[in-house]
């Protein structure tokens, strides 16, 4: 079996490459931890200046949440409860990554959806190739996002519109509403990350780290946490309301996998994200 997450240190850099690649780097457990596994090791790293996230192959950088997985996973049952704990720990690693100590970068090929996004969202620059698609379509089978940052780097309007139609958008739509800082060719996307990062590392580590502290306080200071930590309880809610379009999604999972329940899922809204 490959690793499910590559750590590699280029320079003053260390790019970390979620690795799943035939499942879209779908996030589960293990993925997760291997991620904040790696995040303590950079952390303790000073020869590390910037950390890069990236997703292996050229489909995704992450597709979300592994709902595969969670449709076989029958210790989630529908308690509230159950899924508040379950949801915990991947609002736990999200937010490990939004207040690393160090600059970090999302570069972005290919979709970059629901929980996959919301890391993106959590690093502190997003550059993007033009494959770049964006969005949180957990609304269109009865969910919605685990982590609410949209409303912090989008402002309310644009996020209310996302998140209620489950829409996914292009890189370059993305970059105009402020969630990618650049769009620039695929092949160029790596060449055009190391160029910032060279732009990054000759700072003080020091200073970089109380650059990224200054940025986390004032998020805070607006209610960010918060905010995260109250729609992780109506998260959870949500999820166990077991609505009629939440068991008919999950019923063709099961049965038929999980491209046949996406397509159920956006034929309702007339387009397919496949």
């Amino acid at each position: 079996m490959s690793e499910p997450l590559l750590l590699e240190r280029r320079g003053p850099a260390a790019w970390l490459t979620l690795n799943r690649p035939d499942k879209m780097n779908a996030l589960n457990a293990e993925l997760l931890a291997a991620l904040e596994k790696a995040l303590d090791e950079v952390a303790a790293d000073d020869d590390v200046k910037v950390v890069v996230l990236t997703g292996a192959g050229e489909r995704a950088f992450s597709a979300g949440f592994d709902l595969e997985a969670a449709a076989g996973d029958a210790s989630l049952g529908q308690a509230a409860e159950q899924w508040h704990e379950h949801l915990e720990y991947d609002v736990a690693v999200t937010m490990r990554l939004w207040s690393f100590p160090k600059p970090t970068i999302a570069a972005v090929r290919g979709h970059c959806l629901a929980g996959g996004c919301e890391l993106a969202m959590a690093c502190d620059i997003v550059i993007s190739g033009e494959s770049g698609r964006f969005g949180e379509p957990e609304i269109r089978f009865g969910s919605g996002p685990v982590t609410l940052l949209m409303p912090f780097v989008l402002g309310q309007k644009r996020t209310a519109e996302l998140l209620f139609t489950g829409d996914v958008i292009s890189a370059t739509d993305a970059e105009r509403a402020g969630l990618v800082n650049h769009v620039v060719p695929d092949a160029d996307l790596e060449a055009t990350v190391d160029a910032l990062v060279r732009k990054i590392a000759p700072t003080p580590l020091a200073v970089l780290r109380l650059t990224k502290l200054a940025l986390v306080r004032a998020s805070e200071a607006m209610g960010l946490r918060q905010a995260v930590a109250s729609n992780l309880d109506l998260s959870a809610m949500v999820n166990a309301a077991d609505g009629p379009e939440q068991r008919e999604f999950w019923e063709i999972v099961r049965r038929d996998g999980l491209r046949a329940g996406l397509a159920w899922r956006d034929s309702r809204y007339g387009e397919s994200l496949s």
